[in-house]
């Protein structure tokens, strides 16, 4: 018997099914879906400046100077300020989270070798590393963008069995692929010519407005279609 006042097994599981069947409710399409995925995933606007703030604060400080370890204090300082306003707020800390565990990475890679230039070489390869999975995922037809229609419909492979599907999240996902590809042909010759200022601003140019761009794509892609969210189900008229 569960204890007074605790939720037992069953109740946590039909309130988890509640949450989900409402998110379905939600979309009825896979372009809705996608979109609203998208959008949770980026952040808004706010994530996606909270993200550039710390790399700014890094490269100006290392242009002017030249001192490693002021810079990296420095963007890690921005990036801390950005998460105390968030607690402030109490609103979400996860992207800025994720900027700071950025820059930990960063720093590693920094202070290890003592190059500035090696701050920039975990997105780099994050970058590759993220296009060759795509890449992969296309190749084999099970597009990455096709499990972000999971995550709402709770099967993460019933979009599978539907070509139509597959078809519109490997466009998709090779809207994904290409900014990072654009990223990694820029800033790897940057990064062996040990430009760190221009590897700055090529990481922040490349960064959200390449992303925006990118999206703006898909968007105008999502607008057009209206493809049934749950397989086999009849398409809706826009």
């Amino acid at each position: 018997m569960s204890e007074p006042g605790r939720p037992d097994a069953a109740s946590a599981e039909a309130a988890a099914q509640t949450g989900l069947d409402a998110e379905k409710a939600a979309h009825d399409t896979v372009e809705e879906a996608v979109r609203a995925q998208l959008v949770k995933a980026l952040g808004g606007t706010r994530g996606v400046i909270e993200a550039a703030i710390p790399t700014i604060g890094f490269t100006v400080s290392w242009v002017v100077t030249k001192e490693l370890k002021v810079s990296l204090g420095i963007g890690a300082g921005l990036a801390l300020v950005l998460l105390v306003m968030r607690l402030v707020q109490r609103s979400t800390v996860q992207f800025v989270l994720n900027s700071i565990f950025g820059i930990a990475i960063a720093a590693f890679f920094a202070l290890r070798s003592g190059k500035a230039a090696d701050a920039f070489l975990p997105g780099i390869l994050y970058n590759a590393g993220y296009a060759a999975a795509m890449l992969l995922s296309i190749v084999v037809r099970w597009p990455l963008v096709g499990f972000i229609i999971g995550s709402v419909t709770g099967d993460p492979t019933a979009w599978h069995r539907d070509r139509d599907i597959v078809r519109l999240c490997s466009k998709l996902t090779w809207l994904l692929l290409i900014p990072c590809l654009v990223r990694v042909a820029v800033q790897y010759p940057l990064y062996l010519a040990g430009h760190v200022g221009w590897l700055g601003a090529a990481k922040v140019l490349l960064g959200w407005p390449l992303q925006v761009a990118a999206l703006a794509v898909m968007a105008w892609l999502l607008a057009r279609g209206r493809t049934p969210l749950q397989p086999g189900a009849p398409t809706s008229e826009a």
